[in-house]
């Protein structure tokens, strides 16, 4: 039954990861939400996408939370 349960999250997640990577371009979100942090330099650009870390966080700890119970 463990098993079952940890293929369907595997699967889920394998869907998640291809449509973020077939729409990422029309997705307005990712990498410009509040708490992503950008600075851009004459010579030099840093990015570290604070929020969107968050986001995905989140919403891969209520999954796990999910296939727990």
């Amino acid at each position: 039954m463990h098993v079952g349960k940890t293929l369907i999250l595997f699967g889920l997640i394998l869907v998640a990861i291809g449509f973020l990577l077939t729409f990422a371009g029309k997705i307005p979100f990712p990498g410009k939400l509040p708490g992503d942090i950008r600075i851009e330099r004459e010579n030099f650009t840093f990015y570290f996408p604070l929020g969107t870390c968050i986001l995905i966080s989140l919403v891969f700890s209520l999954l796990v939370w999910l296939f727990r119970r």
